[in-house]
């Protein structure tokens, strides 16, 4: 079987040719069916068979709107994945269909988890943002016990923090291949967070590739499914976009 390669037909019948508890992680963005497009019709299944080619100590990590996250929790439980985390992605811009809203500017992905906690595969996301806190020491006597004690606050200025929960990155509007293409930036992180250097990510709906394109830019491998063959077609010609720079290792 090819690594670092997209099969195209339907993914539930493409995973069942991939051999068990195989990858570190899936990191993906079903169609929601949230809207009318011809494309954005749910696939039910998928999470059974994401469930079998992952390790048993493994994470799902699934982008949607908050009315499809919803009703993933179900079909999570009965692979045995729990709830980890999620994160906000926050864009440049969004969408509004209705003037009468708050404009949405936002997307949700949700962590998954299946074994312990600690089993996992866990790389901490740092920024290089920290801001600098007012050195402050307090020498005050305790109440209790009579001593003086004295604490000190210190923060460097551009140094590392964890990285936050909601993450900054602008869209793809004005140069996407794809309906929903992901920018590589909130993908990057998800990946270095959960796949080790040479692991496995896949995404059974690979839509122009950005999964992958993420993955082998950070050494991770990848596998993915994809029904449309245009969006197949479309890979290639994603990879050369400006500003992709692949660093490619061997799996």
């Amino acid at each position: 079987m090819l690594t670092n390669h997209c099969y195209q037909g339907d993914c539930r019948a493409v995973m069942r040719e991939w051999p068990a508890a195989l990858a570190d992680a899936c990191i993906t963005d079903p169609p929601y069916g949230d809207t009318s497009l011809e494309w954005d019709r749910r696939c039910d299944g998928w999470v059974a068979e994401v469930a079998r080619v992952l390790k048993p100590s493994a994470c799902i990590w699934v982008f949607g709107s908050m009315r499809f996250i919803a009703t993933l929790f179900a079909d999570m439980e009965a692979a045995g994945f729990r709830y980890g985390q999620d994160i906000v992605w926050q864009k440049q811009n969004g969408t509004g269909f209705h003037n009468d809203r708050f404009r949405r500017v936002h997307e949700h992905a949700i962590q998954f988890y299946r074994g312990a906690w600690a089993d996992l595969y866990r790389d901490v996301q740092h920024t290089m943002d920290a801001r600098a806190k007012v050195v402050r020491k307090q020498a005050t006597p305790a109440r209790w016990h009579g001593v003086t004690g004295a604490t000190t606050y210190v923060s460097e200025e551009g140094g590392p923090r964890i990285m936050r929960s909601v993450i900054d990155v602008a869209n793809e509007h004005g140069r996407a291949l794809h309906p929903t293409q992901k920018p590589l930036g909130i993908l990057a992180p998800l990946i270095s967070y959960s796949v080790p250097r040479g692991g496995l990510v896949v995404d059974p709906f690979m839509g122009s590739g950005s999964t992958g394109i993420a993955a082998e830019m950070l050494g991770r491998c990848w596998l993915g499914a994809e029904l449309n063959p245009e969006y197949i077609a479309l890979q290639s010609e994603r990879m050369r976009q400006p500003g992709l720079v692949l660093e490619v290792e061997p799996c």
